[in-house]
């Protein structure tokens, strides 16, 4: 019994993460030997349960019934062993967040870091990652991102204010360049590509001015994958660079950098804490929840 429990937890890892590789990392087991205890579930079922390629692994007609029918029971289980520590005198557990590097810096760290000293038993781990993650496929307790791209199945609160962008130059590359004085007139520069994650497109320049949206591709020599590198490029005059405002905000105010068509870069909602509707959140991720969240 305790086998086909643990065979099951396997599957169920697995079938989630959609790679053998993430759900061992989670389970803190080797790939190979996750491998053979769901090829074991499956000989003693007698039925294939996943469909396994060199890209991907997704669900059989009969596992995805599988998943469905034991999920529920073990998602109850964690959350029972969650009520469990909620009658401790101070939160504890572990709460796992998936973040960006900007709101990581600018607004997780510095409230964590407050937090963390008075709840011994409480750990957070931040998980870097620009892209959008499938926290519940991931194991994450939750996200952060913009408020206009969280899901409407989530339940989401504000960490951070409104935000504009601003695109910044060096005061060195505008010495022999006309700033630009509609997002048009990018055509004209040299501007640093952004690339979230290795899958993703090259980010688009987001405007509007007046309620008119205006959505422009660039063209540069640089491209990077990191806001932290376009920041740098742009500082050592590699090209303009699209950022958030106040990310680049000291080195404007220090006239290392210019920033130009801050009347095209209209104020958006700002950064959200997002986890999923479907779970009941456990008294540690509810202190830092409330830690994080935005009181203007």
């Amino acid at each position: 019994m305790r086998q086909n429990v643990g065979d099951l937890v396997a599957f169920l890892a697995v079938a989630r993460s959609g790679s053998f590789t993430r759900a061992a990392k989670h389970l803190g087991v080797s790939q190979p030997a996750l491998s053979q205890t769901v090829r074991e579930l499956e000989a003693r079922l007698g039925l294939r349960l996943l469909n396994r390629t060199t890209r991907s692994v997704s669900t059989t007609e009969a596992g995805e019934r599988l998943l469905q029918t034991i999920a529920p029971h073990f998602d109850g289980i964690e959350a029972g062993l969650a009520d469990l520590t909620d009658m401790r005198d101070k939160p504890a557990g572990r709460v796992r967040l998936t973040v960006g590097d900007q709101p990581a810096e600018s607004i997780i760290l510095p409230a964590i870091a407050k937090l963390l000293p008075d709840y011994p038993d409480l750990s957070v781990e931040i998980n870097l990652n620009a892209g959008f993650v499938d926290i519940v496929a991931e194991r994450f307790d939750a996200g952060v991102r913009l408020g206009e791209t969280v899901a409407k199945d989530m339940v989401a609160i504000p960490i951070g204010p409104d935000m504009r962008m601003a695109v910044v130059g060096s005061t060195d590359y505008f010495s022999t360049r006309k700033p630009p004085a509609t997002p048009h007139d990018l055509a004209e520069h040299s501007c640093i590509n952004l690339r979230y994650t290795a899958n993703s497109g090259w980010a688009v320049w987001d405007f509007e001015k007046n309620g008119r949206p205006l959505n422009v591709r660039v063209e540069g020599q640089l491209l990077v994958n990191s806001i932290a590198l376009a920041r740098l490029g742009a500082r050592d005059g590699a090209g303009l660079a699209y950022l958030p405002a106040d990310y680049v905000e000291p080195l404007v105010a220090s006239g290392v950098l210019i920033s130009v068509l801050q009347d095209w870069c209209e104020p958006f909602p700002g950064y959200y804490l997002y986890y999923s509707s479907r779970r009941q959140p456990s008294a540690a991720f509810r202190l830092v929840a409330d830690a994080l969240r935005y009181r203007a």
